[in-house]
């Protein structure tokens, strides 16, 4: 059956002053969803030190960052769940119970108590909430993207939707800003506060002196959580607003809306290779493009480059801020050349400019380790001694001299030239200039001989790199690029940063811009919410969310800091190829309101 197409003459005047406000309204309300979301990814490292105490600080960290991608990877059904609701109820109600969803679980998590208080329950209820909100985002985008698009004039949905591409860039960009403010409040006017085992004795450090903690590590991280529930009042607001889209109205009327969206769009090959299509051939580049830009350079710059946490998000805050604009140009840019040209262009000039953005990110924000890794490192191990590290759910131990070997230098960021292979039974070694040290098999020494064995190998580690020149000591290098404030970006070393990032916000604007006009152009109107949802959220939720976990274990495997980004570069060129031959070129002209006979 098919139902009558909205008056083209209607669809290609000027948007009305309600049509604006409805737009304006869907973004601001996604923007806030998004800032959600990224409030915990942005103080994983905090968290995790409030809910996994139980655990070594490297288990708990990596609990903490599967807390955050359980979000992620719970994307996809959320899609599939608030994609049918969008198709079945209506795009309007679908969206007040995304903000719902989110805007609650947000608040809960805090006031959730720690694992000092609650136990075991506590992590558990964490990741119970984190689940919730990476339900909640599943159903938003599709919901915003459609939404939007079917409310823009003809000739226009680039633009328009382009401003929703907008709101998780600046969703990001709020939580960081409060996150900023908050702890330059909360640090500055209130005490430390002392630390306590779970046994309720003080903790020591080395010295015997107890342990303090920054009050915005100790409770004021829970600040930005509790304040979004204001946030949460003015999204509501916002959405009880707008009124449903013309094009699902329309369409209910006559009766031509799906009973079964989820089987229509998925349970038969002519539109289940859309989605194929449209996860291989746009969102799978587009999302490791995104992150990579976004997420991954604020975890090198800090983790890697060694720049402190402030001023890491003093840069990225910045680039964010200056390169924003991206989203609405390039969306213009696609109604007129069209999408495909400029999300596969993103793509390629990512593949393309990677390994040489990502060294001068690296010489540019801290000269001293820059020059350091010129040294000469050399490994030598028994293949089957190297593990691969990937460890997504915290359960892996890797004990192995070489495991350890490459982790304490990939730590450190250590680039190793190359790596030498011994015998079967070797116990794993590093030369570093002319110095050679001798790791350590932890599967084979327990008690205090594996811990003089792994005091051993980390002083003579140390005093290596310390020799080679590496910064071990951050109070103590120099050449590193620091903010003092907000503010302090506009001197020579602190502006060449900010300006290396922004170039990678602007790939990310390339790929991200159109991408919302150019999945709904893909789909009829009748199974559109969920058609979409589920690619993109497939490659932002899994090719997307695994990159941080999955470059780590490439870089400590190879024992180059830079190779982890061949993962996004290898999915970046499939996406050009796949999607150069199968994405059609001229969706920006269709009438998506045509749909086919059914």
């Amino acid at each position: 059956m098919a139902y009558a197409s909205p008056d083209a003459t209607t669809r290609s005047r000027p948007m009305t002053s309600e049509e604006k406000k409805v737009i304006l309204a869907s973004s601001a309300g996604t923007i806030f969803e998004w800032y959600d979301f990224y409030l915990y990814g942005s103080l994983a490292a905090i968290i995790g030190a409030q809910f996994f105490t139980a655990f070594p600080e490297a288990t708990r960290n990596v609990f903490a960052l599967l807390a955050f991608a359980a979000g992620f990877l719970v994307r996809p059904f959320g899609a599939l769940v608030f994609g049918a609701l969008g198709d079945l109820i209506g795009r309007k109600y679908t969206f007040l119970a995304t903000i719902l969803i989110m805007g609650f679980s947000t608040f809960l998590v805090g006031l959730l108590p720690g694992y000092a208080s609650w136990g075991i329950a506590a992590p558990i209820i964490l990741i119970v909430l984190r689940m919730l909100q990476g339900l909640a985002l599943g159903g938003e985008y599709g919901g915003a993207a459609v939404y939007v698009a079917e409310h823009a004039p003809q000739g226009q949905r680039g633009y328009f939707t382009s401003f929703i591409q907008t709101t998780a860039t600046l969703g990001l960009l709020l939580s960081l800003v409060v996150i900023l403010l908050v702890t330059s409040y909360v640090n500055a006017n209130y005490p430390a506060v002392p630390q306590l085992g779970l046994d309720g004795q003080p903790l020591l450090d080395a010295t015997g002196a107890q342990v303090m903690l920054e009050p915005f590590k100790a409770w004021g991280w829970r600040i930005p959580f509790l304040g979004s529930v204001f946030l949460l009042l003015i999204s509501l607001y916002i959405r009880l607003q707008m009124n449903e889209s013309p094009a699902f109205k329309k369409m209910k009327e006559e009766g031509a809306q799906s009973k079964a969206p989820l089987k229509e769009a998925f349970g038969n090959w002519k539109n289940g290779k859309i989605a194929l299509i449209a996860l291989l051939g746009l969102t799978a580049g587009q999302a490791v493009v995104w992150y990579s830009g976004q997420f991954y350079a604020l975890f090198f710059i800090q983790n890697v480059v060694k720049v402190d946490q402030f001023s890491a998000n003093v840069f990225v805050a910045w680039s964010l801020i200056l390169g924003t604009a991206g989203f609405i140009f390039f969306g213009s840019l696609s109604d007129r050349i069209g999408r495909k040209p400029i999300i596969l262009g993103g793509c390629a000039l990512a593949a393309a400019t990677y390994m040489w953005v990502f060294p001068m990110l690296t010489s540019v924000a801290n000269p001293a380790l820059a020059a350091a890794q010129n040294t000469a490192v050399t490994v030598t191990a028994a293949p089957d001694d190297c593990s691969f590290q990937f460890n997504p759910v915290g359960t892996a131990q890797f004990n192995n001299s070489c495991d350890i070997l490459k982790a304490a230098l990939s730590r450190s960021s250590v680039n190793v030239q190359e790596t030498i292979d011994a015998p079967a039974g070797t116990i794993a070694s590093v030369q570093i200039g002319e110095t050679v040290i001798q790791s350590y098999d932890a599967n084979t020494l327990t008690g205090d001989a594996l811990a003089a064995e792994k005091a051993r190998f980390t002083a003579e580690v140390n005093a290596a790199l310390t020799a080679a020149g590496y910064p071990l000591t951050a109070a103590d290098n120099t050449t590193i690029a620091k903010a003092n404030h907000f503010f302090d970006i506009f001197k020579g070393q602190n502006i060449q940063v900010v300006l290396i990032l922004t170039y990678l916000i602007v790939l990310v604007t390339m790929v991200y811009g159109p991408i919302a006009a150019q999945l709904v152009e893909l789909y009829p109107t009748r199974i559109r919410y969920s058609g979409l949802s589920l690619p993109y959220h497939i490659g932002n939720g899994w090719f997307g969310g695994l990159l941080p976990a999955t470059a780590f274990a490439i870089s400590a495997q190879t024992g180059n800091i830079y190779a982890g980004l061949w993962y996004a570069i290898v999915i970046a060129v499939m996406t050009v190829i796949i999607g150069a031959i199968f994405v059609p070129n001229d969706s920006h002209k269709k009438d998506i309101f045509a749909d086919d006979n059914v």
